[in-house]
């Protein structure tokens, strides 16, 4: 299936299938009690969503929005569930995409561990260079969004991103 920028993939509190993400990128949503809504996670290709339910099944956590277009594969329950029991090795593969995203959410910690909002801003540029690749990160994520992942404020992001502007013009 193709999914175009800004339609959503599922929603948070349904149910149903697997997907992997063959191209494009997804942002997940979380809403809260109050309906406002945190950007929680940045799925890449490769990745096969929700994490949280490789193994068994559960509602889905948040929202799934495409940020580019993105081509997505189904994965239905039984046939992925079924596999689980038939073919022991692919609870491996499983292991390794989770060990994956372990690996690139670690990273994202590390980003919001850092004391400086300007290193906090530099670490989330190098995570988005390694992971998502050239493209600037203020030409998928709006301000807000990247001050939800690494817990600054909008007009924090925004000083910061016209200082880093400023340098480079010098």
């Amino acid at each position: 299936m193709l999914l175009h920028k800004g339609e959503t993939l599922f929603r948070q509190g349904e149910t149903g299938p697997l997907y992997q993400v063959k191209s494009g990128l997804l942002k997940i949503v979380r809403l809260h009690e109050n309906g406002n809504p945190v950007l929680i996670n940045i799925i890449v290709p490769g990745e096969i969503i929700p994490h949280h339910s490789l193994i068994s099944p559960m509602p889905y956590h948040a929202t799934a929005i495409a940020l580019t277009t993105s081509e997505i594969e189904t994965l239905p329950p039984q046939q992925w569930y079924g596999s689980l029991k038939q073919e022991p090795e692919k609870c491996l593969e499983i292991a390794r995409l989770l060990q994956d995203k372990l690996r690139m959410m670690q990273q994202r910690i590390d980003q919001l561990s850092q004391i400086a909002p300007a290193d906090k801003l530099r670490k989330l540029q190098q995570w988005f260079a390694t992971y998502i690749g050239p493209k600037p990160l203020t030409d998928v994520l709006t301000q807000d969004e990247i001050g939800q992942l690494i817990g600054l404020r909008r007009e924090t992001v925004n000083r910061l991103l016209r200082a880093q502007s400023n340098k480079a013009d010098v």
